[in-house]
């Protein structure tokens, strides 16, 4: 797949002849076809020798970069950095600005993302420096991240967790991340938390006793798998419960159809409608869930996540392997929340992928502040099993 270089640097380079360029010195702009290649190009050698790190899909990266391809562009900028050190590539981030959030949430913010660095803080510090002075451009009030480039992509630093895989569509990163990108002057916004759910560990007495009580108080709920027949009217289901059982959620916006549209399009060949479901009452939909198979078991078999010429048959070959699954996405409406409808939802994938050899989920990611949903999980067995951290730093001028 080939990127639009021009459009590309029609995004990523600030517009107005007016605009202050920051001081590169160390830094450059991604503004052409072979800089870019360096920024997509950088984590697959970062992290060529860490066993545990899954090189993503580069049809994905490039297409997730792309103002042709990703509908994030429709409203929102980004500005891509390169930073080398005594010679040799040493990071990368994003400045991303997205005003369909700040128009919903009644803010001026901006956001880092496809943070990669090494450990040393005078890198990192530059590499920041750039990211925010092009965001002052904008007048932001506060840099949020990392988010790459939205909520619905890959967001978050871990920080718990580095001996063990990452789920599908999670970060996996440095440990010294943490501490690196504090020192530059970051603080925590709020913890995301992964947790596990295995078939030796599910207590499936609490589980049926759960449903008992749900379905006796709601005798008209059905769950049902999602129809990929009718996708298109499921996507726009799914578009509106989201955005009504997201609303008041920290961080998360107002998503577009067309992002979601983007998102469901480009989850369809992997979705599974044993474990991916709605929830209906009187046959209204009132929640859902979405779960893929952990295809991070199969991805990781990709040589340098390049799918041609040979990676997509092994990618087909070890996808009949994967025995796991992530819940990516769940919500219930307001009105009926707290009603134990997400117990059945969780239920209802992992009991249709028991009999297939399907032996763990991972739910996630979850908000810190949740404690509701967090309690659900722990019930039924879950453990956490990683965190990630998303920070946040004041703008001065």
């Amino acid at each position: 797949m080939e990127l639009n270089t021009e459009s590309l640097t029609e995004t990523a380079i600030p517009s107005s002849k007016s605009d202050k360029q920051p001081d590169l010195q160390g830094v450059k702009y991604v503004s052409t076809k072979e800089e870019l290649k360096e920024f997509i190009q950088f984590p697959y050698d970062f992290y060529s020798d860490n066993p545990v790190w899954v090189p993503p899909l580069r049809i994905m990266v490039k297409e997730l970069l792309s103002p042709k391809k990703n509908p994030f562009f429709k409203q929102g900028e980004m500005a891509l950095f390169l930073a080398e050190h005594n010679g040799k590539p040493a990071g990368r981030i994003a400045a991303i600005y997205n005003p369909q959030y700040n128009d919903f949430n009644k803010v001026n913010h901006g956001y880092f993302g496809f943070f990669e660095c090494i450990d040393n803080k005078n890198v990192a510090s530059l590499l920041f420096r750039v990211a925010e002075d092009w965001l002052r451009q904008k007048k932001v009030t506060k840099v949020i991240g990392p988010v790459s480039p939205t909520y619905l992509d890959e967001i978050g630093v871990m920080i718990e967790g580095f001996e063990s895989q990452p789920a599908f569509m999670m970060a996996y990163n440095k440990p010294y991340y943490d501490e690196l990108i504090q020192s530059v002057g970051y603080t925590q916004a709020m913890d995301l938390l992964m947790y596990r759910v295995e078939a030796k560990s599910l207590n499936k007495e609490r589980t049926e006793r759960a449903e008992k009580i749900v379905r006796s108080r709601l005798p008209n709920l059905n769950i049902r798998k999602v129809n990929l027949k009718k996708f298109k009217s499921e996507v726009k289901i799914i578009h509106d419960l989201f955005n009504r059982a997201w609303a008041k959620n920290w961080g998360l916006n107002n998503v577009s159809i067309d992002e979601m549209d983007h998102l469901a399009k480009a989850l369809k060949l992997v979705i599974d409608t044993d474990f991916a479901h709605i929830a209906e009452v009187d046959g209204k939909p009132v929640g859902f869930s979405i779960s893929l198979p952990d295809l991070n078991d199969a991805i990781k078999h990709v040589p340098d996540g390049k799918l041609f010429p040979t990676g997509w048959m092994k990618l087909l070959y070890h996808k009949r392997k994967v025995h796991g699954i992530r819940t990516a996405l769940m919500g219930i409406v307001p009105e009926y929340q707290r009603r134990g409808i997400d117990v059945l939802l969780i239920k209802e994938a992992v009991d249709n992928g028991l009999p297939r050899g399907f032996d763990y989920s991972e739910m996630g990611w979850l908000l810190e502040t949740n404690k509701e949903i967090i309690t659900v999980v722990s019930k039924i067995g879950g453990k956490q099993s990683s965190k990630y951290r998303m920070y946040e730093r004041e703008i001065a001028y």
